[in-house]
């Protein structure tokens, strides 16, 4: 069976409240923490969500080897009838069960997007029974993050923590209903943080081996204090079940959606308006680097924040708003999370210098990718380079505002050579080799003269349609 990263769907998970922190002894027998007294002082504060949607069922009867085929061939030839497909379906009700944990004493609960999503009811259940009928405060399906908002007062509730603090290797608990089964209690250990999964980039999950089954969606992750430092969202599996690999959300991510709904019951995102990629090993020696580190702009896009703090293609964020950035990833959920309007600095490495730059963000609403139309390019003139053994011709002016650039040269042709060998091929812009501008072949030609053997040079590229960055090591 294919392998891949699900969320948890319906079901349930776990959470705890805790007014104060709890202290939590090694069992003198197994010398393993003894969880009980985190168990019973937090449990209250965890919930069943169920829900109820309205859904039509699916009627094909053709199958897709025949679709396209007019309706005439398909019932003469083929004996399928078409109209009974476009017939109205009736409508059905289903119900899911996931988990959630309050957060204000006043009714404020949290759960996955995924939870409640497309419901038209939604019912939560306390742990001594009783049942609400919720409203739905607010859902961001970028973080997985839902808000919602029982008529109740004097509930119990967690206590937030703070996932930055958490270490790898650190116990932590869930509680909740895997497989409709409440308030079941799993712990092990935070595996990993700061993975990114797959249509995640604003969601630097925490990676553990805690048992998270279906139902366990919208649960907590509680630490050793009691605190919730995570929601339950997702596992990778390839039967269905748990195996071992398990993603809960940052709760300081959670809690900036929770802040952003109560106030204005929608989310908007910081947006800086730069492409990165990660700084490999290889760029890192072009870029004259001890280490691999930070995030490579691989383009700077204009009339951005980020063009008019100054930072460029090829400098490298180390940090942004004080946090350090360690891999390209670390930069999308830093940006996402900070408030608009707000002044960051922004430490860069340009060229084996730091700089510190000033940027304000602005929402990534107001920047919407826009369409571009495709352009027919003039005749190009057809030039060649010995040194690199790949054949170039000019771009047009068009061509060259088509990729926001404001030089370079088309490679038309790569033979065996110098050029092949660091992995230019045919289709790519050549827009800068360390860091000089090509606009001629003499301008390859002159930046390889000046570099001694076996110095690797960063190369900066436009390869379908993106600024990427490449390290040439010269001969």
């Amino acid at each position: 069976m294919k392998n891949k990263i699900v969320t948890l769907g319906v079901w349930a998970c776990l959470v705890f409240a805790s007014m104060g922190l709890t202290k939590v002894l090694a069992s003198p027998a197994t010398g393993f923490p003894d969880f009980t007294q985190l168990v019973e002082q937090n449990h209250q504060a965890v919930v069943n969500i169920s829900t109820t949607r309205a859904e039509r069922a699916s009627r094909e009867t053709i199958p897709p080897q025949f679709r396209g085929i007019p309706d005439e061939f398909l019932r003469h030839f083929f004996g399928f009838d078409p109209r009974q497909e476009r017939r109205p379906q009736p409508e059905r009700r289903s119900q899911s069960v996931g988990s959630g944990f309050i957060i204000s004493e006043d009714g404020y609960i949290l759960t996955n997007h995924h939870v409640i999503e497309g419901a038209e009811t939604v019912v939560v259940r306390l742990s001594d029974r009783q049942e609400y009928k919720a409203e739905v405060v607010g859902s961001d399906p970028r973080t997985d993050v839902a808000l919602l908002k029982v008529d109740a007062s004097d509930l119990p509730r967690v206590k937030i923590g703070d996932s930055e603090q958490l270490k790898v290797g650190s116990w932590v608990l869930a509680i909740g209903a895997p497989f409709g089964l409440d308030y079941t209690v799993t712990a092990g250990i935070v595996s990993a943080k700061g993975r990114n999964l797959p249509d995640d980039t604003y969601v630097p999950f925490i990676q553990t081996d805690v048992a998270i089954n279906p139902g366990n969606s919208g649960g907590p992750l509680i630490n050793l204090q009691g605190e919730v430092i995570g929601i339950n969202a997702q596992i990778y599996t390839r039967s269905g079940g748990f195996m071992g690999l398990s993603f809960a959300i940052p709760i300081e991510i959670a809690m900036n959606v929770v802040d952003q709904l109560r106030q204005t019951g929608r989310v908007e995102r910081g947006f800086l308006g730069v492409q990165v990629q990660e700084v490999t090993a290889e760029l890192a020696r072009s870029f004259n680097m001890d280490k691999p580190v930070g995030a490579l702009v691989a383009q700077a896009y204009p009339d951005t924040p980020a063009e008019k703090a100054g930072i460029e293609s090829g400098d490298i964020i180390l940090k942004f708003d004080g946090r350090v950035i360690e891999k390209s990833a670390d930069l999308p959920p830093a940006v996402g999370i900070t408030p608009l309007g707000k002044e960051v600095e922004i430490e860069v490495l340009r060229q084996g210098e730091r700089r510190v730059l000033t940027a304000m963000l602005a929402a990534l609403s107001e920047h919407e990718p826009q369409a571009k139309t495709e352009e027919k390019p003039e005749e190009p003139e057809r030039l060649s380079s010995n040194r690199l053994n790949i054949e170039l011709e000019t771009l047009t002016r068009e061509q060259l505002q088509r990729f926001n650039l404001p030089f370079g040269v088309g490679v038309s042709k790569v033979d065996e050579g110098l050029g092949r060998k660091n992995g230019i091929i045919q289709g790519d812009i050549l827009v800068s080799i360390n860091f000089q501008p090509i606009r001629k072949v003499e301008d390859i030609d002159a930046v390889l003269e000046k570099a001694r053997p076996g110095q690797s040079l960063p190369v900066r590229l436009v390869r379908n349609g993106r600024s990427v960055f490449i390290a040439l090591v010269v001969e």
